[in-house]
Formats: C-alpha cells, structure tokens, sequence
C-alpha cells in the first residue's frame, strides 16, 4: 500500500500510557512535527488542539507496529474503563481495527496470526453489545488514504449487526462473520495501485483483474490461516447477487452463503454512505432507497428489510 502516516484520533491517545512515538500534524499535503520522541503527550495538548479543531494527529509508517501493538494489546481493557464515554471507546476500536487491516495490507504474511484477529473481533463485538448507539459511535478517522480499512471496520461492524437482527447465531459463528466481514476485501493486497487508485473507468483488463479480488483473497487465506468456510465464504463471495449478476463466480441466491449475502448486503451500503473521490456520500434512508429500488433482484429483501430497521430508524437496533 505503500509509505502512509497513520491518523491517530486524539481522543484514542490516552496520555499516562500511550507509547513513546513522534506525533505529527499534517498542513496541506505535509506532516509537520509536533511531539518528538521522548515528549510525552499530555491531556493538555489534547485540549489545546481539540480547541484548534484539531480531532487528528499521524505517526509515521515506522512507528506503525508500535502503535498497533499497543491498542490491540489494551482495547479489552479499554472497554472496561469506565472513565470513558461510548463515543471515546468506539473511536479507539476503530482505530485499533483501521490499524489491523492495514498492517495486514502492508505484510499479508500476518494474517497466518489467527488469534490475533479473532481477539480483535472479540473486542468489536463486545463494544457493539455495550450500547444500542454503538454503530453511531464508531467514527472514521477521514483521511482518502485509508479508505479501504475505515470501509472494512464499517461493513464487519453493520454485517454482525445485521446478522444479530436476522438469525441467531452463536457467539463463535459470530466471530467467524466479524473477522470473514473485516477480512472481505483483503484481495486487494494482490491488485495495483494504479487500479485501486484510478479515478477513471477501469478498462476491460483492469476489470478483469479488479473482479477477481475475492478469489484471489480467498485462496491467499484458505492456504496460509486457519479461518472458517464461514469466514473464507464472505472473502469470496461478497460481490456475488441474488439475480447471478455478481462475481467472480455469477452465483444465484441459493448458492450464496446467508453471511455472504450479508455481507454483499452491508459492502454496498457502506460504500454508498462514505464519501469518496468521485461522489458524495448518501444518506442512509436514501442508499436503502436505491439498494432495495434500482438494485432489488440483487439482495435478499427480508435482509434489505432488516438493514433499513438498523440504520434508518431513530432508536437502531441493538446488538444482542
């Protein structure tokens, strides 16, 4: 994914313990310094920065392992603390998810880690079960860059959501549709930047490649981890539809797992209501308008249903 500075959310920088690494602020296209090694961050440069409408800091692509260690090694106790409010909680799993999914990007030889993500979905799944406003919570860190990650912690956070609402499963399948949903586009390792990047339309090869993300990812994992068919189904078929007009495979509904419907369900709504390059993000009452409309044979309308009673209600839907 090449060289990125990391945005870190002030609020997830817990002054008394976060690690010992440079922070910087970014002015136009450059990261300037703002905290050297060996200067601690202090709650007083929290607040003098929030005041400056300054929500976000940067650690360098070094200091990356450091940072992801740290939050993933502390989110349990984190969500114990009582001293923090929702909101603060559900951007610290956020970042520690954004975190993971990007240092999977950039070495896919972690993934062979299993406990490690199966302890990051137990701690997702723990914060969406502490409160009925979790989904409302949990907050991007915006930054274009990053786009692929925020959209990963998105789709698993509203696909186990869903899943909740709609079946009853049990807790170990659940984590197997949290880490299978975080893990959906993890396919893209193996395409160009020149094709995630473009702003254009693709061309037929470019296509070609792009359309055989999730086999690519699923055939990488099923190899190299230990995840479930579960897990591995919602890699592979997440961009199959109902009506057989999805990929790689051109799958009708019968043949498509319910977490993989799921998961297709919950991909394209996040893709609709996050901004992107190329358009602006749609409201939720308005990307279930269009999904359950323009795109009706491609999804499970009990499912379509469900999502719109999670996300376009006043009181959401909580996870049990």
């Amino acid at each position: 994914m090449g060289e990125l500075y990391v945005p870190v959310n002030i609020e997830t920088i817990q002054a008394e313990v976060f690690p010992d690494v440079a922070l910087y602020i970014r002015s136009g296209g450059k990261f300037i310094l703002y905290k050297s090694h060996g200067h601690n961050f202090s709650k007083q440069d929290a607040t003098r920065l929030i005041e400056n409408n300054v929500d976000v800091l940067f650690v360098s692509p070094q200091d990356l392992e450091v940072i992801t260690t740290f939050m993933e090694n502390n989110a349990d106790s984190i969500l114990k603390d009582d001293r923090l409010n929702s909101q603060t909680k559900g951007k610290i799993i956020y970042q520690t998810s954004i975190n993971f999914v990007g240092d999977l990007f950039e070495h896919p030889e972690k993934v062979s880690d299993f406990s490690r993500s199966r302890r990051l979905v137990e701690n997702l799944l723990k914060y969406l079960s502490s409160d009925c406003n979790s989904l409302q919570s949990l907050e991007s860190v915006i930054s274009h860059n990053y786009y692929t990650f925020v959209h990963s912690l998105q789709v698993a956070a509203l696909s186990v959501l869903l899943h909740s609402e709609a079946y009853l499963l049990s807790h170990d399948e659940m984590l197997d549709v949290g880490i299978g949903t975080l893990l959906h586009d993890f396919g893209k390792v193996f395409l160009s930047q020149e094709i995630l990047n473009k702003d254009g339309k693709l061309s037929q090869a470019e296509l070609s490649a792009y359309r055989n993300h999730p086999e690519q990812g699923y055939q990488y994992l099923k190899k190299h981890t230990r995840l479930s068919d579960i897990s591995l189904g919602v890699v592979r078929h997440h961009h199959e539809r109902n009506n057989g007009k999805g990929y790689p495979h051109g799958l009708t509904a019968m043949a498509i797992s319910r977490s993989a419907q799921v998961a297709a369900i919950c991909d394209v709504y996040c893709n609709l209501t996050i901004d992107r390059t190329c358009r602006k993000a749609l409201s939720p009452s308005m990307a279930v308008h269009l999904m359950k409309q323009e795109m009706k044979d491609s999804f499970n309308e009990r499912l379509l249903d469900v999502l719109d009673g999670i996300v376009c209600t006043d009181n959401p839907a909580q996870f049990l």
